[in-house]
């Protein structure tokens, strides 16, 4: 999977970290209440965000495993970690005081089509991704919960596009564009053929089938006058993906989004999953 760009995962992280589903997360927070400490590996880290939602709600020591296979990325969460809490570097990893709370954060630039997914030499309390299990395939994702049920490790995902996407006011072109985005987001992205938008039914699933006990909701991108930036930026998007699966209607398509881009509101949903064995 290719690497994303640091300005868009910027720009996108309060509004990621504000759709977050609090019932589920508040189910994480009690699941691991009795702990002081803990081990977390992140999956596709990109620049750290999940940590920084994450991490204040959670023990107060807590070491945390990001995993990502695009090095630029893993640097700009170092130095965003580093800008977020009071932090030492400590070489390979770092040491950040955020609210009372003592993390540990190393670093692993990995493949994770070949990495090693129950994480044996890490032994973490929990597996957590954002925003990562619609480009993943079938394939991988069933790796990933055979793994972690055999070490009876909790799966926490966030942020999984789930299909929903609105524009308001709606245009007659808006369904045309989302089917064919979602075409774009079955294709692969570096794990095989891409789960896009049933990828939260098919992890809950499986999930059930290796013997885990879920709780899920819905984490949506409530997008209005303030986030028109991000508005533009995902539109365009959609435009752009729509229009590699119907060239024909490349230019369609980018009139569409010169027009959405001016919503009044835009909703992108995802889903929020959380399970134990």
């Amino acid at each position: 999977m290719s690497g994303f760009d640091p300005e868009w995962l910027a720009l996108r992280e309060p509004i990621d970290h504000a759709a977050r589903n609090a019932r589920v997360e508040r189910e994480v927070c009690a699941h691991f209440a009795e702990r002081s400490s803990l081990t977390i590996v992140d999956l596709g880290c990109g620049t750290g965000s999940n940590l920084r939602a994450l991490a204040p709600v959670l023990s107060p020591r807590q070491h945390w495993h990001l995993v990502d296979g695009d090095a630029t990325l893993l640097m700009e969460a170092r130095r965003s970690l580093i800008n977020w809490a009071d932090a030492r570097d400590a070489g390979s990893e770092l040491l950040l005081d955020k609210n009372g709370r003592e993390i540990r954060v190393s670093f692993e630039c990995a493949d994770l089509t070949s990495r090693d997914l129950s994480f044996g030499d890490i032994t973490p309390d929990l597996i957590t991704a954002a925003a990562l299990l619609d480009l993943v395939s079938t394939e991988w994702l069933e790796r990933l919960v055979v793994a972690s049920a055999r070490g009876r490790v909790p799966l926490y995902a966030v942020l999984t596009y789930d299909g929903v996407a609105r524009w308001r006011p709606e245009t007659a072109l808006d369904q045309r564009v989302v089917d064919a985005f979602d075409r774009h987001q079955r294709s692969d992205k570096g794990f095989g053929p891409a789960l896009g938008p049933i990828a939260a039914e098919t992890f809950s699933a499986l999930l059930s089938r290796y013997g885990y006990r879920i709780s899920q909701g819905d984490s949506p991108w409530q997008l209005g006058s303030d986030d028109s930036a991000l508005i533009d930026a995902v539109t365009t998007g959609f435009a752009s993906a729509a229009a590699e699966i119907e060239p024909d209607m490349a230019d369609a398509f980018a009139d569409w989004a010169r027009a959405s881009t001016k919503a009044q509101d835009v909703v992108i949903g995802h889903r929020d999953i959380f399970a134990v064995v």
